[in-house]
């Protein structure tokens, strides 16, 4: 099992490296494309995007994984039944946004630039959520070759629609830009559910039983994935209050829209995905872990978990620690190579010790979901919003601008860690 676990991870290792390269080469594109005011209108409606991908998902692929890598499942008919509950939720998710998206755009985020792009996730979602089961799928059969190669083309996909696209709605508008960019979601992600399905077996055949939906796997996936849904939900909530709060707190402290555009566009958009640069060796090591975990837990191998939650949370680091002192000692250099600027330097030298943390998230939080303990990282989630949210409203009175939400962060950061590292302890040490 360990063996498994080294070669799922490096396996895992290598696609991240080639899909985060691929990700900062479109970050790049997109950024140098669309400028500053794009980029930021864009990552004013991320987070509501975030979220609604969250509530598509409904936590179904982690239930699958889980389910599944117990090898006591007919997968075909679980499969069939997860998928019409994810029917359901889409069909929810789409009527909702067509209703609200209006009001999200005009009287939450005060910019009726991101009407659009709002009105396009609903486009979008039930593709991410089709492409997210079928990975599960084969994660969890250990299985990780199929997701690595779907990511690249994805991402290759997407980085050639971008550069085809955005030249032609560039001139129709930077909010035209935005909704295509968002759209652009279904090619690459329809092309990605493409990739997935040649890796099934050639003899695979069906029956009309394996499309019968079965309730008990409804039930135990629901069991599962609600709870993991409600902590990406809290989370994704937080996320998407943020820019709003962050735009009403600062416009009424006497601050205006372009600096609250700008500045939370160099945050999000320069600033973050470089210092989160690492994740996705953190995100491997996570997806290779999950399977491993639930299957050596529900065999009692309990010192098995221990063993591979401290190796995954020691590659973690010694990944982490390396980035981080390059990040602080040459900011400039790292944004100047990258986005062909040098704002938000000061943004990196405070936060990138505090995103050490953040590294080691994704193992605690997967080993809470493969130990069935789902509803700790509800609690988890509660506990981060609340701490971002109150403390971003409290310290943008103080007239800080931008560094209110940086606080904010961190006192997230720091509060969600300790919590997750108390409750993996207590959970394993019974």
């Amino acid at each position: 099992m360990k063996n498994t676990f080294i070669k799922s991870t490096f396996i895992l290792l290598i696609g991240g490296f080639i899909t985060k390269i691929l990700g900062m080469v479109i970050k790049i594109v997109m950024s140098r494309m669309i400028g500053t005011e794009g980029l930021g209108l864009y990552m004013m409606i991320l987070p509501t995007f975030s979220l609604f991908i969250s509530l598509s998902q409904f936590g179904l692929p982690t239930a699958l994984i889980k389910i599944i890598s117990s090898n006591k499942s007919n997968n075909k008919r679980l499969f069939s039944s997860v998928l019409i509950i994810s029917f359901f939720v889409n069909i929810l998710l789409i009527i909702s946004l067509l209703c609200c998206s209006k009001y999200l755009s005009n009287n939450l985020l005060h910019n009726s630039n991101t009407y659009l792009g709002i009105l396009a996730i609903s486009v979008v979602i039930p593709f991410i959520a089709i492409s997210s089961l079928c990975r599960s799928y084969f994660f969890g059969k250990g299985r990780m070759m199929p997701h690595v190669i779907s990511n690249i083309v994805e991402d290759i996909v997407r980085l050639v629609t971008m550069i085809i696209g955005i030249p032609f709605f560039l001139d129709k508008g930077v909010k035209y830009v935005v909704c295509f960019l968002v759209l652009s979601n279904v090619i690459s992600e329809s092309v990605s559910v493409i990739v997935l399905l040649l890796f099934l077996p050639k003899n695979l055949s069906f029956s009309k039983s394996d499309f019968k939906i079965d309730k008990n796997y409804i039930k135990e996936s629901l069991s599962i994935g609600i709870p993991n849904t409600c902590g990406r939900f809290i989370g994704s909530i937080g996320y998407f209050l943020e820019p709003i709060i962050l735009t009403n707190v600062l416009l009424y402290t006497g601050y205006s829209s372009t600096y609250i555009t700008y500045e939370y566009g160099v945050l999000s958009g320069y600033v973050m995905p470089l210092l989160l640069l690492p994740s996705f060796f953190t995100s491997a090591i996570s997806q290779a872990l999950f399977p491993i975990i639930s299957n050596d837990y529900s065999n009692g191998r309990i010192s098995a978990v221990k063993r591979k939650l401290f190796l995954a949370i020691s590659i973690c680091l010694m990944i982490g620690i390396p980035v981080s002192i390059c990040l602080f000692l040459f900011p400039e250099t790292f944004l100047k190579l990258l986005y062909h600027t040098i704002e938000g330097t000061s943004y990196i030298k405070f936060l990138v010790l505090i995103c050490l943390l953040h590294y080691v998230q994704a193992p605690l939080n997967v080993c809470l979901d493969a130990i069935n303990k789902s509803k700790d990282g509800l609690i988890a989630s509660i506990i981060g919003v609340v701490l971002r949210i109150g403390c971003l409203i409290l310290f943008s009175f103080f007239r800080i601008g931008i560094w209110s939400l940086i606080f904010a962060i961190s006192l997230n950061v720091i509060g969600t860690t300790i919590f997750l590292l108390y409750r993996v302890y207590s959970s394993l040490n019974k």
